[in-house]
């Protein structure tokens, strides 16, 4: 008896995974947070609605603590969608053993670029940088950490050894403050956040500026476990491929996830993020 009753426990622990993001009938929905949590929330809350239409059941906004937290949340399936950079999709996929499916991605996912800033008349080229108390985002952030350090290491710049000082913000808009504070003097972040935060008035583009602006390279997605339904993902992706900006909704949605409109995403555009990520041994 105490044998069987092992042998039920296992099995029950081993379909838990499969069964717990939806055991409550709820569709979670995750996002690195990559901005201020309230941010955050405020972006989601009319995509969340118009999900729970599209897919007829109750949908959640569940926050998460770090990149880390949502690459677990997706890969042990606590949640049924997540919105990933490039490098927290490679994370992922790698975690999962091959079980993680991008399925969409902003148009401009497509080339994606990171902006240096500075609010140091002195700095004019990535050269400049040596010496400088510099901030990236997060350290799994593909735009505002992976991929600026990649472009330094292509320019020659010595990321080890070439700042005085290397801290790491946390998030786009956070590196941003630190800049203009001059806690640091300069910082990279992804260049919709950049854009979004100079057109809300919320940073001086006198005082903090861009001083090179990098390469194009594949970026955010919203990605799925291979274990949700082959119908559930079909109505998902359609959903975000109906999405337009010439309806008051679509326009709403479009508008807060800084997208034009949404496309089919692949895992293979992402490979040369996971070489870079392998290259700065990152991965």
């Amino acid at each position: 008896m105490n044998r069987l009753l092992i042998r039920l426990l296992c099995l029950v622990c081993l379909l838990l995974p499969v069964f717990n993001a939806q055991a409550d009938g709820v569709f979670r929905v995750t996002v690195i947070p990559d901005e201020a949590p309230t941010e955050l929330a405020r972006k989601a809350a009319p995509l969340v609605h118009y999900l729970e239409a599209r897919l007829g059941t109750r949908v959640e906004f569940t926050p998460v603590t770090d990149y880390a937290a949502a690459v677990e949340a997706l890969v042990n399936r606590k949640v049924d969608l997540a919105w990933f950079g490039g490098f927290t999709l490679i994370q992922a996929e790698q975690r999962s053993a091959g079980r993680i499916i991008p399925i969409v991605q902003r148009e401009q996912d497509q080339h994606f670029r990171s902006v240096f800033i500075t609010s140091d008349p002195a700095i004019q080229q990535l050269s400049d940088l040596k010496g400088k108390d510099f901030s990236f985002g997060s350290q799994s952030s593909t735009s505002g950490h992976l991929m600026p350090r990649h472009f330094l290491d292509e320019a020659g710049f010595d990321v080890e050894h070439g700042f005085h000082r290397v801290s790491f913000s946390g998030a786009h808009d956070a590196t941003v403050a630190a800049v203009a504070a001059g806690k640091v003097q300069a910082g990279a972040l992804n260049i919709s956040v950049w854009e979004k935060l100079v057109a809300d008035h919320k940073v001086d583009p006198q005082k903090v500026r861009v001083f090179y602006t990098t390469p194009a390279y594949h970026d955010y997605n919203w990605s799925v476990h291979a274990d949700l339904p082959a119908a559930t993902r079909d109505r998902l992706t359609r959903a975000f491929l109906d999405l337009d900006s010439s309806t008051p909704e679509g326009a709403e949605i479009l508008g807060l996830q800084r997208a034009a409109r949404f496309v089919p995403a692949r895992l293979e555009d992402y490979r040369a993020i996971e070489g870079a990520a392998r290259s700065a041994g990152l991965l």
